[in-house]
């Protein structure tokens, strides 16, 4: 459960600092634009829609409400970030990674905090699909 939250409020918190009211949503396009992997069209729909997302399975982990697919959604979001975030730094590349706003540079702090992440959200897979075997087998 400790887990789900922890998960639940950091995507929350990162998705609170990329909604519109926060900042205006070319910053974060911006900060996408700069990983230089999607067109222009496709970055303003990231950009627009991804926090959105961020929030929903926010939401879903900590309330626990479909918590296999809420799961899985974040560990593939942080799969795919990671992975992004790992090619940028290996390039020598020197971009923010836009995880939670502005002014965060991608370093070995922030691979190595989006990579903990990562492991969590496995983790939680692994759990949430653990407990359901465990009920099947009693049943």
């Amino acid at each position: 459960m400790f887990l789900r939250l922890a998960l639940g409020v950091i995507f929350i918190y990162a998705a609170w600092l990329k909604l519109p009211w926060n900042e205006p949503w070319q910053l974060f396009a911006n900060a996408v634009a700069a990983y230089d992997v999607l067109p222009m069209w496709a970055v303003k729909i990231v950009a627009r829609v991804l926090p959105w997302g961020e929030l929903l399975i926010g939401l879903l982990l900590i309330s626990g409400f479909f918590l296999r697919t809420a799961s899985i959604a974040a560990a593939v979001l942080l799969l795919g970030f990671f992975s992004i975030m790992v090619r940028t730094y290996a390039s020598g590349i020197q971009i923010e990674c836009g995880c939670f706003g502005a002014g965060d540079i991608i370093s070995p702090k922030t691979l190595a905090r989006d990579g903990s992440m990562l492991l969590a959200a496995l983790w939680l897979v692994w759990l949430a699909f653990r407990g359901r075997e465990r009920r099947a087998l009693k049943s």
